[in-house]
C-alpha cells in the first residue's frame, strides 16, 4: 500500500477521455462507421424539393448500359491502343472484357442487393465505411465527369469527317483541337456536352427514349463498317501479330478498359428504375456481353483491313478504312454519322450516371445540397445537371483525349477494385440479406475482379499514377474540410 502523500509508481496510465489516444479512436470510428443497407434504400430517390421517378424498366436499363459503353473506345481509342499492341489490340480488348467481366459479377449481385443512385459510393458507403466511400465517389467523378470530357473530346473528329463528306467544310483545328493537339478550344467537344444537358433536364424517362434510338443507330453503323470493311481484310496485316509483346497487349488493355467504361451505368439508375432488383443484374451482364462482342469483331476486321503502324494518331480510324476499302466517301461519311450518333450517346448517358452519383453523395451529405435538389415537374436534379455539364464541357474543350482517357481508366479501375472487395464484405456481414443475382464462386471471383484491377492499373503509366495521386490527395482536403462534418451520420450522431 502507498502512505499518504507518496506518489504512485511510474507506468502507462489510460488515456483521459480527452486524451489524444481517446480522439485518435473517435476519429477512426467516425471515419469508418457505416450507413445501413436498409437505410440506403429507404432513402431511395429522395431529394431536395422533390423525388426521383421510376420510369424505367429492364430494356432502358440495358441500353443505358450499351449506351454509356459502346462508342468512344471503337470508334476513338483504338486509334490510340492499336500503336502499342500492333494486332494483338484483340487480345488487349479481350482481356480488358475479363477484367470487366468478374467487376460486372461483383455490380450486379450489389445492385439487385443496394439498388440505389450511388452505385459503387453507395456499396462502399454500408460495406467499408464513410473514409472508403468518399474515395470510391471520388474516384467515380474521375471515372464518369472526366470520361464525358475524354468522350466528347473524340466527337469532333466524327462530326469534321461527316462535315468534310456531306457540305464539304470541316471545323478549323484552332476550334475543333484542344490545347496541346494544334487547337485553342474544342468547341465541338463543349457542344455536344451542353446538347446531352438539354436532354438530360427533360427528365430521366426522356432522356432513356432518346439514348435507345441512337444505341440502335450506332449497333447499325458498326455492323456496317464489319460488312464493308472485311472485303479489305489482308492477311498479312496479321503477320506481326504482337510486335510490342505481351507488354504491349497489357498496355493497350488497361488504355482500353476506357472502352468498357459505362457498363456500371445501369447501377446508377437504382432509384429510377421499376424493378431495381430483378432488371439492373440483368441489364449490366447484358450489356456487357453484347459490347464485348462487338468490339472484338471491330476490331479483327479493323486491323485486318489496315497495317497497325497506320493507326497513330487516327482518331476516326473506322471512317477512313471504309473510304480506303471501298474508295468512295459515301460510306466513310454514312460511319461518321453513324459515330457522331454514337458518341453523343456516350456523353448522355455517362453524364447521367454522374449526375446521380453526386446526387446521392449530397443526399448523404458529403457535397454541398444543391446537387440533391430536384425539379418538381421533371422530377431531375437541374442544378446538379447545370452545373456538372459545364464542368465536363469546359474540360472537353482544353484537355487532350489521351491524357483523360488513362485518368478515367485508372480512377475506374480503383472504384471496380473496391466493389469486389464490398461483395467480400457483405456476404460475410450481412449473409442472410436477400440477394437476386450472386456472383458465383464468391469469395474466389471477387478476389480475382480485385486482382485483375490492380494488374490493369499496374500498366498504366507513371504519368497517369501522378494524375490519380493529385486527384486522390484533392479528395483527401475535401473530405476532411468539408464532407467528415457535414456528413449525415455525422449530424445524426450529435
Amino acid at each position: 500500500m502507498l502512505e499518504h502523500g507518496a506518489a504512485p509508481p511510474a507506468g502507462p496510465s489510460p488515456p483521459s477521455p480527452g486524451g489524444l489516444g481517446t480522439r485518435l479512436m473517435r476519429c477512426g470510428t467516425r471515419l469508418m462507421r457505416r450507413k445501413p443497407v436498409e437505410r440506403l434504400v429507404a432513402e431511395g430517390g429522395k431529394g431536395e424539393g422533390g423525388s426521383l421517378r421510376r420510369s424505367m424498366g429492364m430494356w432502358q436499363l440495358t441500353m443505358i448500359s450499351i449506351g454509356a459503353t459502346l462508342g468512344t473506345g471503337i470508334f476513338v481509342v483504338l486509334g490510340e491502343a492499336v500503336p502499342d499492341a500492333g494486332p494483338a489490340v484483340i487480345i488487349s480488348f479481350v482481356i480488358a472484357g475479363i477484367t470487366a467481366l468478374f467487376s460486372a459479377l461483383s455490380y450486379a449481385e450489389l445492385a439487385g442487393t443496394i439498388p440505389v443512385s450511388g452505385s459503387s459510393y453507395s456499396y462502399a458507403y454500408a460495406t467499408l465505411g464513410e473514409l472508403v466511400a468518399w474515395v470510391c465517389g471520388w474516384c467515380l467523378i474521375l471515372e464518369y465527369g472526366v470520361s464525358v470530357a475524354a468522350v466528347a473530346v473524340g466527337w469532333g473528329q466524327y462530326l469534321n469527317e461527316l462535315l468534310d463528306g456531306t457540305l464539304g467544310f470541316t471545323i478549323p483545328d484552332a476550334l475543333s483541337q484542344p490545347p496541346g493537339d494544334g487547337g485553342i478550344f474544342n468547341l465541338p467537344a463543349l457542344l455536344v456536352v451542353l446538347l446531352a444537358m438539354v436532354f438530360l433536364l427533360g427528365g430521366a424517362k426522356e432522356s432513356a427514349r432518346a439514348n435507345t434510338i441512337m444505341v440502335v443507330v450506332k449497333i447499325v453503323a458498326l455492323l456496317l463498317f464489319c460488312g464493308v470493311a472485311v472485303q479489305g481484310v489482308k492477311s498479312g496485316n496479321y503477320a506481326n501479330f504482337m510486335p510490342m509483346g505481351m507488354a504491349g497487349v497489357s498496355a493497350a488493355g488497361a488504355t482500353l478498359f476506357f472502352s468498357y467504361i459505362g457498363f456500371d451505368a445501369a447501377s446508377t439508375a437504382g432509384e429510377e428504375a421499376k424493378n431495381p432488383q430483378r432488371d439492373m443484374p440483368r441489364a449490366i451482364m447484358l450489356s456487357l456481353v453484347i459490347v464485348t462482342a462487338l468490339y472484338c469483331l471491330v476490331a479483327a476486321i479493323a486491323v485486318g483491313a489496315m497495317p497497325w503502324q497506320e493507326f497513330k494518331g487516327s482518331e476516326a480510324a473506322l471512317a477512313g478504312i471504309m473510304k480506303d476499302v471501298t474508295g468512295q466517301s459515301f460510306w466513310a461519311v454514312l460511319l461518321a454519322f453513324g459515330a457522331v450518333i454514337a458518341i453523343a450517346s456516350v456523353v448522355l448517358t455517362v453524364l447521367y450516371g454522374q449526375t446521380r452519383i453526386l446526387f446521392a453523395m449530397s443526399r448523404d451529405g458529403l457535397v454541398p445540397k444543391v446537387f440533391a435538389k430536384v425539379h418538381p415537374k421533371s422530377g431531375a436534379p437541374r442544378a446538379n445537371t447545370v452545373i456538372v455539364s459545364l464542368f465536363c464541357g469546359i474540360l472537353a474543350a482544353a484537355v487532350p483525349l489521351g491524357e483523360l482517357a488513362d485518368a478515367t481508366s485508372i480512377g475506374t479501375l480503383f472504384a471496380f477494385a473496391l466493389v469486389n472487395i464490398a461483395v467480400i464484405v457483405l456476404r460475410r456481414t450481412r449473409p442472410d440479406m436477400p440477394r437476386s443475382f450472386r456472383t458465383p464462386l464468391s469469395p474466389l471471383f471477387p478476389a480475382i475482379g480485385f486482382l485483375l484491377c490492380l494488374y490493369m492499373m499496374g500498366s498504366l503509366g507513371a504519368v497517369t499514377w501522378v494524375v490519380f495521386g493529385v486527384w486522390m490527395a484533392v479528395g483527401l482536403v475535401v473530405y476532411f474540410g468539408y464532407g467528415l462534418r457535414r456528413s449525415r451520420l455525422a449530424t445524426a450522431e450529435k
